[in-house]
Protein backbone atom coordinates (compact mmCIF):
# COMPACT_ATOMS: atom_id res chain seq x y z
CA UNK A 1 0.00 0.00 0.00
CA UNK A 2 1.49 3.07 -1.09
CA UNK A 3 2.33 5.54 1.91
CA UNK A 4 0.36 8.53 2.97
CA UNK A 5 1.66 12.12 2.39
CA UNK A 6 2.99 13.62 5.29
CA UNK A 7 2.23 16.60 3.28
CA UNK A 8 -0.94 16.10 2.08
CA UNK A 9 -3.12 17.97 4.88
CA UNK A 10 -1.65 21.67 3.62
CA UNK A 11 -0.71 21.01 0.10
CA UNK A 12 -3.83 22.31 -1.32
CA UNK A 13 -2.95 25.58 -0.04
CA UNK A 14 0.05 26.17 -1.55
CA UNK A 15 -1.45 24.61 -5.22
CA UNK A 16 -3.74 27.02 -7.82
CA UNK A 17 -6.93 24.75 -7.93
CA UNK A 18 -8.57 23.69 -11.40
CA UNK A 19 -11.49 24.84 -13.00
CA UNK A 20 -13.50 27.57 -12.46
CA UNK A 21 -12.26 28.17 -9.42
CA UNK A 22 -8.95 29.52 -10.29
CA UNK A 23 -10.04 32.49 -11.35
CA UNK A 24 -9.76 33.68 -7.66
CA UNK A 25 -5.87 32.44 -7.58
CA UNK A 26 -3.55 35.27 -7.06
CA UNK A 27 0.28 34.69 -5.78
CA UNK A 28 -0.20 37.94 -3.49
CA UNK A 29 -2.60 35.54 -1.20
CA UNK A 30 0.08 33.70 -0.72
CA UNK A 31 2.91 35.04 2.05
CA UNK A 32 6.68 34.02 0.67
CA UNK A 33 7.77 34.16 4.42
CA UNK A 34 5.55 31.66 5.28
CA UNK A 35 7.17 28.42 6.85
CA UNK A 36 4.29 26.07 6.75
CA UNK A 37 6.86 23.05 6.07
CA UNK A 38 9.32 24.08 8.87
CA UNK A 39 9.54 22.21 12.34
CA UNK A 40 10.53 25.66 14.02
CA UNK A 41 13.92 24.75 14.31
CA UNK A 42 16.19 26.04 11.56
CA UNK A 43 19.18 23.21 12.30
CA UNK A 44 16.70 20.75 12.71
CA UNK A 45 14.83 21.60 9.39
CA UNK A 46 18.41 21.10 7.87
CA UNK A 47 19.13 17.93 9.13
CA UNK A 48 15.82 16.70 7.58
CA UNK A 49 16.56 18.35 3.90
CA UNK A 50 20.25 16.24 4.69
CA UNK A 51 18.06 13.32 5.80
CA UNK A 52 15.40 13.41 3.02
CA UNK A 53 18.46 13.93 0.09
CA UNK A 54 20.16 10.53 0.98
CA UNK A 55 16.49 8.91 1.30
CA UNK A 56 15.84 10.54 -2.48
CA UNK A 57 18.98 8.63 -3.46
CA UNK A 58 18.03 5.44 -2.77
CA UNK A 59 13.92 6.11 -4.42
CA UNK A 60 15.70 7.18 -7.33
CA UNK A 61 17.98 4.10 -7.60
CA UNK A 62 14.15 2.64 -7.46
CA UNK A 63 12.72 4.44 -9.53
CA UNK A 64 15.51 3.77 -12.29
CA UNK A 65 15.23 0.16 -11.69
CA UNK A 66 11.18 0.13 -11.80
CA UNK A 67 11.48 1.96 -14.84
CA UNK A 68 7.63 2.60 -14.95
CA UNK A 69 7.98 5.98 -14.96
CA UNK A 70 9.97 8.87 -15.79
CA UNK A 71 10.15 11.88 -13.55
CA UNK A 72 9.82 15.83 -14.42
CA UNK A 73 10.95 18.11 -11.50
CA UNK A 74 10.47 21.89 -12.66
CA UNK A 75 11.73 25.17 -10.94
CA UNK A 76 10.23 27.94 -12.07
CA UNK A 77 10.39 31.63 -10.17
CA UNK A 78 12.00 35.00 -10.20
CA UNK A 79 15.41 36.02 -10.30
CA UNK A 80 17.21 35.57 -6.70
CA UNK A 81 14.39 32.88 -6.41
CA UNK A 82 16.49 29.89 -5.13
CA UNK A 83 16.36 27.71 -8.48
CA UNK A 84 20.27 26.92 -8.28
CA UNK A 85 20.13 26.23 -4.68
CA UNK A 86 17.39 24.09 -4.82
CA UNK A 87 18.75 21.67 -7.04
CA UNK A 88 22.24 21.68 -5.01
CA UNK A 89 20.38 21.13 -1.83
CA UNK A 90 17.23 18.69 -2.62
CA UNK A 91 19.40 16.42 -5.34
CA UNK A 92 23.03 16.72 -3.24
CA UNK A 93 22.75 13.45 -2.96
CA UNK A 94 21.80 11.72 -5.59
CA UNK A 95 23.49 9.41 -8.49
CA UNK A 96 24.20 11.14 -12.32
CA UNK A 97 23.17 8.07 -13.45
CA UNK A 98 19.55 8.88 -12.69
CA UNK A 99 19.65 12.46 -12.46
CA UNK A 100 19.89 15.10 -14.93
CA UNK A 101 19.58 18.90 -15.05
CA UNK A 102 19.01 21.47 -17.62
CA UNK A 103 19.16 25.49 -16.93
CA UNK A 104 17.43 27.18 -19.89
CA UNK A 105 18.37 30.16 -21.29
CA UNK A 106 17.51 32.31 -24.40
CA UNK A 107 16.77 30.12 -27.15
CA UNK A 108 19.71 29.58 -30.17
CA UNK A 109 19.01 30.23 -33.20
CA UNK A 110 18.77 26.72 -34.34
CA UNK A 111 15.81 26.43 -31.69
CA UNK A 112 14.30 29.61 -33.00
CA UNK A 113 13.48 27.67 -35.97
CA UNK A 114 11.29 25.50 -34.40
CA UNK A 115 8.24 25.48 -32.35
CA UNK A 116 8.96 26.94 -29.08
CA UNK A 117 8.64 23.30 -27.30
CA UNK A 118 10.90 21.57 -30.03
CA UNK A 119 14.00 22.18 -27.96
CA UNK A 120 12.05 21.39 -24.39
CA UNK A 121 10.63 18.27 -25.98
CA UNK A 122 14.17 17.38 -26.61
CA UNK A 123 15.16 16.89 -22.66
CA UNK A 124 12.85 15.26 -21.55
CA UNK A 125 12.97 12.27 -19.37
CA UNK A 126 13.40 8.77 -20.52
CA UNK A 127 12.32 5.87 -18.08
CA UNK A 128 13.76 5.53 -14.72
CA UNK A 129 15.23 8.88 -15.28
CA UNK A 130 14.76 12.20 -13.39
CA UNK A 131 14.88 15.54 -15.03
CA UNK A 132 15.34 19.07 -12.98
CA UNK A 133 14.44 22.51 -15.13
CA UNK A 134 16.23 25.25 -13.85
CA UNK A 135 13.45 27.50 -15.77
CA UNK A 136 11.28 25.55 -18.32
CA UNK A 137 8.85 25.84 -21.43
CA UNK A 138 6.91 28.84 -18.81
CA UNK A 139 9.44 31.70 -19.76
CA UNK A 140 7.54 31.19 -23.26
CA UNK A 141 4.18 32.70 -21.11
CA UNK A 142 6.38 35.11 -19.06
CA UNK A 143 9.10 36.98 -21.03
CA UNK A 144 7.20 37.55 -24.49
CA UNK A 145 4.26 38.49 -22.52
CA UNK A 146 5.64 41.25 -19.73
CA UNK A 147 7.47 42.39 -23.09
CA UNK A 148 5.34 42.90 -25.46
CA UNK A 149 5.97 40.56 -27.68
CA UNK A 150 3.26 38.25 -28.31
CA UNK A 151 -0.39 39.44 -28.38
CA UNK A 152 -3.09 38.13 -25.37
CA UNK A 153 -4.12 35.54 -28.51
CA UNK A 154 -1.06 34.43 -28.91
CA UNK A 155 -0.52 34.01 -24.93
CA UNK A 156 -3.86 31.80 -25.00
CA UNK A 157 -2.66 29.69 -27.61
CA UNK A 158 0.38 28.93 -25.97
CA UNK A 159 -1.28 28.20 -22.50
CA UNK A 160 -3.07 25.95 -24.39
CA UNK A 161 -0.37 24.43 -26.17
CA UNK A 162 1.10 23.42 -22.74
CA UNK A 163 -1.59 21.74 -21.29
CA UNK A 164 -1.47 19.60 -23.93
CA UNK A 165 2.03 18.76 -23.65
CA UNK A 166 1.75 17.80 -20.58
CA UNK A 167 -1.14 16.28 -20.80
CA UNK A 168 0.62 13.95 -23.50
CA UNK A 169 3.74 13.42 -21.29
CA UNK A 170 1.34 12.57 -18.14
CA UNK A 171 -0.44 10.25 -19.75
CA UNK A 172 2.94 8.43 -21.28
CA UNK A 173 4.68 7.93 -18.10
CA UNK A 174 6.24 11.10 -17.01
CA UNK A 175 5.10 12.02 -13.12
CA UNK A 176 5.17 16.25 -13.43
CA UNK A 177 6.21 18.40 -10.27
CA UNK A 178 5.71 22.02 -11.17
CA UNK A 179 7.24 24.41 -8.51
CA UNK A 180 6.81 27.82 -8.47
CA UNK A 181 9.57 29.61 -6.05
CA UNK A 182 7.82 32.48 -4.28
CA UNK A 183 9.70 35.49 -2.81
CA UNK A 184 8.84 39.01 -2.12
CA UNK A 185 10.33 41.91 -3.44
CA UNK A 186 11.96 43.32 -0.27
CA UNK A 187 13.84 39.90 -0.28
CA UNK A 188 14.47 39.76 -4.08
CA UNK A 189 16.28 43.20 -3.51
CA UNK A 190 18.39 42.06 -0.74
CA UNK A 191 19.52 39.41 -2.83
CA UNK A 192 20.43 41.28 -5.54
CA UNK A 193 22.02 43.33 -3.19
CA UNK A 194 24.35 40.23 -1.74
CA UNK A 195 25.12 39.39 -5.13
CA UNK A 196 26.47 42.84 -5.75
CA UNK A 197 28.93 43.09 -2.60
CA UNK A 198 30.15 39.27 -2.76
CA UNK A 199 32.49 39.01 -5.25
CA UNK A 200 32.37 34.91 -4.98
CA UNK A 201 28.76 35.87 -6.70
CA UNK A 202 28.92 38.87 -8.38
CA UNK A 203 29.41 36.92 -11.62
CA UNK A 204 25.35 35.89 -11.15
CA UNK A 205 24.92 39.46 -11.69
CA UNK A 206 23.10 41.29 -14.41
CA UNK A 207 22.16 44.78 -14.94
CA UNK A 208 19.02 43.04 -16.87
CA UNK A 209 18.02 42.04 -13.32
CA UNK A 210 17.44 45.51 -12.65
CA UNK A 211 15.49 45.74 -15.89
CA UNK A 212 13.19 42.80 -14.59
CA UNK A 213 12.95 44.09 -11.56
CA UNK A 214 11.17 47.26 -12.67
CA UNK A 215 8.70 45.15 -14.20
CA UNK A 216 7.78 43.43 -11.09
CA UNK A 217 4.47 44.15 -10.81
CA UNK A 218 4.22 42.45 -14.48
CA UNK A 219 5.40 39.63 -13.75
CA UNK A 220 3.49 38.68 -11.08
CA UNK A 221 0.63 38.97 -13.24
CA UNK A 222 1.86 36.79 -15.64
CA UNK A 223 2.94 34.49 -13.34
CA UNK A 224 -0.82 34.80 -12.14
CA UNK A 225 -2.02 34.07 -15.60
CA UNK A 226 -0.20 31.06 -16.25
CA UNK A 227 -0.43 29.31 -12.79
CA UNK A 228 -4.30 29.62 -12.92
CA UNK A 229 -4.37 27.80 -16.76
CA UNK A 230 -2.18 25.33 -16.22
CA UNK A 231 -2.52 24.36 -12.87
CA UNK A 232 -4.05 20.61 -14.19
CA UNK A 233 -4.72 17.53 -11.86
CA UNK A 234 -2.04 15.84 -14.37
CA UNK A 235 0.33 18.33 -13.82
CA UNK A 236 -0.58 20.97 -10.92
CA UNK A 237 0.99 23.33 -9.95
CA UNK A 238 2.75 24.29 -6.29
CA UNK A 239 3.82 27.72 -5.05
CA UNK A 240 6.72 27.03 -2.38
CA UNK A 241 7.73 29.55 0.46
CA UNK A 242 11.02 30.72 -0.50
CA UNK A 243 12.39 33.44 1.41
CA UNK A 244 13.69 31.24 3.60
CA UNK A 245 15.74 29.07 1.63
CA UNK A 246 15.82 26.41 4.33
CA UNK A 247 12.10 26.36 4.22
CA UNK A 248 12.15 26.14 0.30
CA UNK A 249 14.71 22.99 0.46
CA UNK A 250 12.64 20.89 3.06
CA UNK A 251 9.25 21.83 1.20
CA UNK A 252 10.22 20.72 -2.19
CA UNK A 253 12.57 17.62 -1.07
CA UNK A 254 9.19 16.77 1.00
CA UNK A 255 7.25 16.68 -1.62
CA UNK A 256 9.48 15.06 -4.07
CA UNK A 257 10.11 12.57 -1.48
CA UNK A 258 6.32 11.83 -0.69
CA UNK A 259 5.50 11.57 -4.55
CA UNK A 260 8.07 8.95 -5.37
CA UNK A 261 7.19 7.28 -2.59
CA UNK A 262 3.35 6.86 -3.34
CA UNK A 263 3.98 5.34 -6.72
CA UNK A 264 4.66 1.81 -5.23
CA UNK A 265 8.05 1.49 -6.68
CA UNK A 266 9.59 -2.22 -7.24
CA UNK A 267 12.20 -3.80 -8.49
CA UNK A 268 12.07 -6.03 -11.70
CA UNK A 269 10.94 -9.55 -11.33
CA UNK A 270 14.07 -11.70 -11.06
CA UNK A 271 15.34 -13.66 -14.36
CA UNK A 272 14.59 -17.03 -13.45
CA UNK A 273 17.68 -18.86 -14.27
CA UNK A 274 19.34 -16.85 -11.49
CA UNK A 275 17.88 -19.41 -9.10
CA UNK A 276 20.62 -21.69 -7.48
CA UNK A 277 23.05 -19.58 -9.91
CA UNK A 278 27.02 -19.96 -8.37
CA UNK A 279 29.46 -17.83 -9.59
CA UNK A 280 32.50 -20.10 -9.60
Amino acid sequence: MAKKSSSAPVLADWQPPAGKSASRFSLSKLDPGAKPWSSGDKEADKIRVDALALELDTLQDLFYADKRYKLLVLLQGTDTSGKDGTVRAVFSRTSPLGVHTVSWKAPSEEERAHDYLWRIHRQMPGSGETMVFNRSHYEDVLVPVVKGWITPEQTGQRLRHINEFERLLAETGTVILKFMLHIGFDEQRERLQERVDDPTKRWKFSLGDLDARKQWADYQNAYDTLLRATSTAHAPWTVVAANSKTHRNLMIATIVHDKLQSLGLRYPPDDPALAGLRIQ
